[in-house]
């Protein structure tokens, strides 16, 4: 099944979608929206323009496992993402995610404006590759 992982952010947010074997998480791109409604409906259009059957959107939890601002508008967004969609969106623990984006893109040495437009794909993908990895480690419970 395809799946498709959301990086949510006020400016600019990051896709990533795997192929039918749930092995590559590849990046699709960046939405750049600041209204949250027009931006979960851009999603939506390209959850079914690339045909996935579930949604990931990244959670960002808090170091100590507690939940801020951050993550309630999140939720917010998955919940009007789930309205507008007839597939399953789910939330996904991103802490980190952009750190290692950053990494990523360090030892890729990509830089300036580039370093801006793919960060956001880059940390869209991270979040996708933690959420296949825990699929496959769970597979059984899933059977």
């Amino acid at each position: 099944m395809k799946i498709m992982a959301v990086d949510y952010g006020d400016a600019r947010t990051g896709l990533a979608v795997c192929d039918r074997t749930e092995f590559l998480a590849s990046p699709i791109g960046t939405i750049e929206e600041r209204n949250a409604k027009l931006l979960a409906m851009k999603v939506a259009h390209m959850a079914k323009q690339y045909e996935v059957g579930e949604i990931v959107v990244g959670l960002p939890v808090n170091m100590n496992g507690s939940y801020g601002p951050r993550a309630e508008k999140c939720r917010s967004f998955a919940d009007m993402l789930n309205e507008l969609t007839d597939v399953p969106v789910n939330m996904w623990d991103e802490r980190s995610t952009t750190v290692t984006a950053h990494q990523i893109l360090n030892q890729t040495n990509v830089r300036g404006k580039n370093r801006k437009a793919v960060v956001d794909t880059v940390a869209a993908s991270v979040i996708l590759e933690g959420y296949l990895e825990y699929r496959r480690k769970n597979k059984k419970d899933r059977e």
